[in-house]
């Protein structure tokens, strides 16, 4: 999947990103990142077919795009 379509679907997710309350901005930053990741390595998996044995590979190839 190319990179854009993975951005596309992620800024336009369905999937809620977790709120975290006011006064823990460091944590709060971090969780927002973890869950644009988690949300890109799913749809890298559902491009695969869910295809087992490649979860690591996803999470790793999402935090790298993340992080451009």
């Amino acid at each position: 999947m190319e990179l854009s379509n993975v951005a596309s679907k992620v800024a336009n997710s369905p999937i809620p990103v977790i709120g975290i309350k006011s006064g823990t901005e460091p944590f709060s930053e971090n969780a927002g990142k973890y869950s644009r990741t988690a949300i890109c390595s799913y749809y890298k998996a559902e491009a695969r077919g869910f295809e087992s044995g490649h979860e690591i590979e996803d999470w790793l190839s999402a935090e790298e795009e993340g992080n451009q």
